[in-house]
């Protein structure tokens, strides 16, 4: 009984401080989705949070002081003295709070405390993004005219188009190469391994210009098979390794036996080793994924910024503007980003763990 109840109570301990957890990593994007329905006014003046009913100061009575009242000196108000800069901040007194409310025509407002919800949603925020926003423009004449700019749906499909191949080409080479390093004995499979793995260590900054002159002189600088190319150099030593730690681990009694019956490795690739993959395949393609869908210095480099080859993360840092006056389209701009990456993790989640857990034991 005391075992079953030790057992019980650690139980307990370990999903309060999962829930805890998931708590702290899913406020922010609960706080996200929220804002980015709220309108432009609300997400300027006030947090997310005061959408639900909260306690908040509201204007009651008005009192007039006396019009040759010196701010330099203590201000009585109903019989107590103030600073100026007590009623410049608010200062409460019993449930109200005394502050200016018109420090010229020297009137003080007694506020009360009362319950108060923002419950104001908008859809103007994802119309501006995905359609584009419209801007007024003053010409010479003293015109108006109406021009309407880019949305979001050019970058998607720029993004979409750029992380599909750069997920699958190197995910499907490293694999190669995993088994070859596993279960092929060739002269210097080891050195080779060693330096593949070492390119672990190297920032990606210090390899950025040389690869740029070599682009710039064989033409690649600006298309899409450059991108993939050096998505997928950039991303092979990690997708590699992973991957070499999960086939390495496979019984070696199924190579054996495919032998036997007269495989090749290419057919032992494909009919075994590739189907038995699967969750390792799914948990690295998810990590490279969002490395390239999320990718911005990268794509910046070799693809460049113009609006027709723009991807999200280039597209959603211009939403701002160049001076920071349109930053609360960034919420909707953000969550939408958010989904086709979350939309890929859910749809492989079952083989993540999997996928994790695969070569770290023997047996």
């Amino acid at each position: 009984m005391v075992g079953k109840k030790k057992r019980k109570g650690g139980k307990t301990i370990v999903n309060l401080v999962l829930g805890v957890i998931c708590f702290i990593w899913l406020l922010p994007t609960l706080g996200l989705f929220i804002s980015s329905f709220r309108p432009a006014a609300d997400i300027l003046q006030t947090g997310w949070w005061k959408v639900f009913p909260h306690q908040e100061w509201k204007a009651g009575e008005t009192l007039q002081l006396s019009k040759d009242v010196d701010l330099r000196q203590p201000i009585e108000v109903n019989g107590k003295t103030y600073t100026d800069d007590q009623l410049k901040a608010g200062v409460e007194v019993d449930d109200s709070r005394l502050m200016w409310e018109n420090r010229r025509a020297r009137t003080v407002n007694m506020q009360e405390q009362g319950w108060e919800t923002k419950p104001d949603f908008t859809l103007d925020n994802y119309n501006n993004v995905l359609s584009g926003k419209e801007y007024k423009l003053t010409e010479a004449d003293g015109s108006e005219t109406v021009q309407k700019g880019t949305g979001l749906s050019q970058a998607f499909w720029n993004t979409l188009t750029i992380a599909v191949p750069a997920t699958v080409i190197p995910v499907l080479i490293a694999s190669f190469a995993a088994y070859a390093f596993a279960w092929l004995r060739f002269p210097g499979r080891k050195t080779l391994f060693v330096i593949i793995i070492a390119m672990l260590v190297i920032p990606i900054q210090v390899a950025l210009i040389p690869v740029l002159k070599d682009y710039t002189a064989l033409g690649l600088n600006g298309s899409y098979l450059g991108i993939w190319l050096a998505h997928t150099a950039f991303g092979l030593p990690l997708v590699t390794y992973f991957m070499y730690n999960f086939i390495s681990q496979l019984p070696k009694d199924l190579f054996e036996s495919a032998f036997i019956d007269g495989a090749s490795h290419f057919t032992i690739f494909s009919r075994l080793i590739l189907p038995l993959s699967v969750p390792a395949l799914a948990s690295i393609g998810i990590f490279q994924f969002l490395w390239v869908w999320n990718d911005y210095l990268v794509s910046l480099i070799f693809i460049g910024n113009q609006p027709s080859v723009q991807v999200m993360s280039m597209k959603i840092a211009d939403l701002v503007g160049s001076r920071g006056n349109d930053w609360h389209l960034l919420t909707s701009a953000a969550f939408i980003s958010m989904l086709m990456p979350l939309g890929i993790f859910f749809l492989l989640q079952k083989y993540f763990v999997r996928g994790l857990m695969g070569g770290s034991v023997k047996g």
